[in-house]
């Protein structure tokens, strides 16, 4: 789609957070000028953020500090798509071991999955971004993994960006815990094509109407396309304009950041 006229099929937009909205605890520009556009032209919009540290309620509390108005209805992270993931393959109950933060613990509570200290008498292993693991909880979840629990991420992440640089995210805690065990995780966000159609379903918009903006083009872009989703990459995070002029196939605009995507926005539709 070299021209930007498309834009103005677009009723839904899916907008990634770290990177794209914030890094760290530093807004991007052009956000809260973006959403209200959006909204004065009769888009909807989710965030979509592979970020499972966080409740819905954090989110929005973090992001009103930056002057940015939501609601936890404009909130889908990877821990609120794994819960309802769990719970749809487990109907009949399930005992869950966690490596994570709040934002995974309140959305598995949510979903009425039990959580148990003891690795050994879990069923599955569930493994989201954790700033404080130690050791020993690692070596519990590699246990149960060989034992014979199953062993679920929230996402692929390797690294995420922050105000020092890319630091380890939770797919670097997936990496180890692989290693350690050979298992291969079965992983829920981002590029999987479940985030985005639950998306999708959250907003009542199809594929060819949904816009996704993101900066990583391995989770964000390249997950997008293959559901036929039109696509916006921003260069305010992880990859880089030379990385996304070289990869095939490769998103629908490049763009610096929010301001110019509002900008294409304005010229599609005038």
């Amino acid at each position: 789609m070299a021209q930007r006229a498309y834009l103005r099929e677009v009723r839904a937009v899916l907008l990634d957070m770290d990177g794209v909205v914030y890094v760290g605890e530093e807004p991007l520009p052009g956000v809260q000028e973006l959403l209200d556009y959006l909204e004065a032209t009769g888009r909807n919009w989710l965030f979509v953020t592979n970020n499972s540290s966080r409740t819905p309620v954090q989110f929005v509390e973090k992001i009103a500090r930056m002057g940015i108005g939501a609601d936890e209805a404009h909130i889908l992270s990877s821990a609120l798509a794994t819960a309802s993931w769990l719970a749809e393959q487990y109907p009949d109950g399930v005992r869950a071991f966690m490596i994570g933060q709040d934002g995974l613990r309140w959305a598995l509570q949510q979903e009425g999955i039990t959580l148990v200290e003891d690795a050994q008498s879990a069923d599955v292993i569930v493994s989201g971004i954790d700033f404080s693991v130690r050791y020993e909880r690692l070596a519990d979840a590699t246990l149960a993994i060989r034992a014979g629990a199953s062993f679920v991420g929230t996402n692929s992440d390797t690294s995420f960006p922050s105000e020092r640089g890319q630091i380890p995210g939770a797919g670097a805690l997936l990496a180890l815990l692989e290693a350690a065990t050979g298992v291969t995780p079965t992983v829920i966000g981002k590029p999987n094509a479940g985030m985005f159609e639950q998306a999708m379903h959250n907003l009542g918009s199809t594929p060819s109407s949904t816009l996704l903006v993101g900066d990583r083009y391995e989770t964000d872009i390249a997950g997008a396309i293959e559901l036929g989703m039109p696509t916006a990459a921003v260069l305010t995070g992880i990859t880089t304009e030379e990385e996304f002029h070289t990869v095939v196939p490769g998103p629908d605009l490049i763009l610096p950041g929010l301001p110019e995507l509002l900008d294409a926005f304005h010229q599609a539709d005038s």
